[in-house]
């Protein structure tokens, strides 16, 4: 029995650290969710904007693959419309600030951007944006 004190000891000790994160998160507040400015020159996207906030890069993952692999050039919306396989071109055009528009979600969700290692907008580089 002279062990007790330890266990009760270890026990607190074990309780404190297992529960860190839900008093941290209690104690430093909540962080609001971005709210990035829509597009003022299209009413829509080339998916609904709920499905684009998931899987958006899955997309355009795919859409690497489709030009780099298979030559592809054009994606068929689910509406029927085509639009060119292009990031800076078809995201870009409606998109037009990547700062404004992708990284206020992607530091929010603690996401590298690897984008821009590569593309870049006509006349300027957003390799600001990838944290260079």
């Amino acid at each position: 029995m002279r062990d007790r004190k330890w266990i009760l000891t270890g026990l607190v000790v074990f309780v404190a650290v297992a529960l860190f994160p839900v008093w941290y998160g209690a104690l430093a507040g909540k962080a609001t969710a971005p709210n990035p400015p829509l597009p003022t020159n299209s009413s829509s996207c080339i998916e609904p904007t709920q499905w684009m906030i998931a899987n958006h890069p899955g997309l355009l993952n795919s859409w690497r693959n489709e030009v780099v692999r298979q030559g592809l050039a054009t994606f068929v919306s689910p509406s029927g419309k085509d639009y060119p396989i292009s990031f800076p071109g078809t995201c870009f055009s409606c998109h037009q600030s990547g700062e404004a528009f992708c990284q206020t979600c992607h530091s929010y969700a603690d996401v590298h951007l690897s984008c821009w290692e590569c593309h870049v907008q006509s006349g300027g580089s957003y390799a600001a944006l990838a944290g260079k």
